[in-house]
């Protein structure tokens, strides 16, 4: 039973974890451009030349930073200066759901996949059509999903829980982890990104 509650509550607190911003193209405008991040340590003009470079390349980037250093703000601002910037930024947080949720979330399932699967649903990658999909804590990420999310980036294209049928998909990842996650298998190349500082070391940035 205990279990059961926690399982629930993981659940409800995906409301907050899953952010879908229905007015994120009027705010693309000004509220995530760089002028609007605070940047007046190296580290952080780093960081802010970083976003430069990468938000108008497709590349997946992988962006790092202690709990509270502005991981998503980032994204976002990546996401802002990218050809996606007038398509949806999805964001999840991949330490907030217990792996079969996450695993739908992402990916969608079929009717019947699983007791509850009542209908057809499609995943994030789906739904992001042509945006950036931000997945956020991806070290917390179950290995079993890591393997399919790396097929989904090599393949760019996404099979639904209890489905045999491969679905194209057009969506740019980004992703942040509070920890290193060990380095990328042979032949696949992400990005490191921006490393934000500290803030121990820096209260304004």
């Amino acid at each position: 039973m205990d279990e059961l509650l926690i399982t629930v509550k993981r659940a409800l607190d995906y409301s907050t974890a899953l952010t879908e911003n229905a007015n994120l193209k009027a705010q693309l405008g000004t509220r995530y451009h760089m002028e609007n991040i605070v940047a007046e340590s190296a580290a952080m003009q780093n960081v802010c030349e970083m976003i430069r470079k990468v938000a108008p390349t497709d590349a997946t980037v992988l962006i790092y930073g202690e709990s509270g250093t502005g991981k998503e703000l980032v994204a976002k601002a990546i996401h802002a200066y990218s050809q996606r910037k007038k398509k949806p930024f999805l964001a999840v947080n991949c330490a907030a759901l217990p792996e079969p949720l996450l695993e739908s979330e992402m990916f969608g399932h079929v009717k019947g996949a699983f007791t509850g699967a009542s209908s057809n649903k499609e995943g994030l990658f789906e739904s992001v059509c042509g945006g950036t999909l931000f997945l956020d804590e991806i070290g917390a990420m179950p290995p079993s999903i890591q393997g399919k999310l790396l097929r989904v980036l090599q393949e760019k294209e996404v099979r639904r829980v209890g489905s045999n049928e491969n679905i194209p998909i057009d969506a740019r990842v980004l992703a942040a982890t509070k920890r290193p996650i060990g380095d990328p298998a042979p032949g696949r190349q992400v990005p490191r990104g921006p490393l934000l500082p500290s803030q121990r070391h820096s209260h304004r940035d």
